[in-house]
């Protein structure tokens, strides 16, 4: 299962690298862009301001199991999409930051495959 971790977290820090996989997220809009050149954070990653979220990413993995996820309270909303601020009138779109590309399942199943067999 530990390899299964590696290959979850591997995934997730290519899809902030490449700000998603294996489609791109969605741009900022022109007002986020403008608040973050106010603040000298722009140009830079979409979901990468301060790096807090990607390094809030992390794995667990048992005998049996294996999971991804971050701890942060605004880690839903980015990864699923959704309202949100003030009366929930921002809608921020999906970036999922965990998702997994076919050659990522495919990874995963040879390692299932491996450890059913060594069961």
């Amino acid at each position: 299962m530990k390899n299964i971790a590696g290959i979850l977290a591997y995934s997730a820090e290519e899809n902030f690298k490449n700000e998603g996989r294996p489609d791109k997220w969605t741009d900022l809009t022109d007002i986020t862009k403008e608040n973050r050149r106010k603040q000298n954070k722009y140009p830079g990653q979409i979901l990468q301001v301060s790096g807090q979220l990607a390094s809030s990413v992390n794995t667990q993995y048992d005998e049996n199991s294996a999971m991804i996820g971050s701890n942060l309270p605004y880690a839903a909303i980015h990864q699923l999409g959704g309202q949100a601020g003030r009366n929930k009138k921002v809608k921020i779109p999906a970036r999922p930051y965990i998702n997994l590309t076919d050659d990522d399942f495919k990874e995963i199943m040879h390692e299932t495959e491996k450890y059913l067999k060594d069961d």
